[in-house]
C-alpha cells in the first residue's frame, strides 16, 4: 500500500511558515492551531510545529561535488513540474543553497535538483525526473 508521507518539523515563526509554505510554495493549508500548521506538500502532509528553540544543527555531505545539507526533505516531481517550480522560485528571488541543476547527467538516476532553506533554516530539496520510474535506478 502506498500513501502520502507525514513529516513534522520545527519552525521559529508560524506566520513566516504560512507565507513560505502557503504563499511561496503554494501548499494548501489544512488544520492548524496556535502551535502548528498542516500543509499539503504535493499530496503529502507536512506539519510545521512552533519551536522557538529552533532545530538541531545541520551538517553537509558531498553528493556529486555539492555540499548537500543534512537533514533535508522535499518532493520528487515530474520534470515539467520541477522546471515550473524552479522558474517560480528563481523569479521570486529565492536564495538557493544549491542552484537548480542536473545531477548525475547521463547516468542511472539522472535528476534535476535544487536546495533552499525555509525561513527557520530547514533545508528542502526538490528533484525532477524525466521518468519517475527511474527514481531508484542503480
Amino acid at each position: 500500500m502506498k500513501g502520502p508521507f507525514h513529516l513534522a518539523f520545527p519552525v521559529n515563526d508560524l506566520n513566516e511558515a504560512r507565507r513560505f509554505y502557503g504563499e511561496l510554495l503554494g501548499c494548501p493549508e489544512g488544520r492548524s492551531s496556535d502551535t502548528w500548521i498542516d500543509f499539503d506538500l504535493f499530496g503529502h502532509q507536512i506539519v510545521t510545529h512552533l519551536s522557538p528553540a529552533g532545530r538541531a544543527p545541520a551538517i553537509a555531505n558531498k553528493v556529486d561535488a555539492d555540499d548537500v545539507p543534512v537533514p533535508h526533505f522535499g518532493v520528487v516531481l515530474p520534470m515539467d513540474e520541477w522546471r515550473k517550480l524552479a522558474d517560480k522560485l528563481t523569479t521570486k528571488g529565492v536564495t538557493f543553497v544549491i542552484e537548480p541543476k542536473i545531477r548525475f547527467e547521463g547516468e542511472a538516476g539522472e535528476q534535476a535538483t535544487m536546495f533552499f532553506l525555509d525561513p527557520s533554516g530547514n533545508a528542502l530539496e526538490f528533484k525532477g525526473f524525466k521518468d519517475l520510474n527511474s527514481v531508484f535506478a542503480k
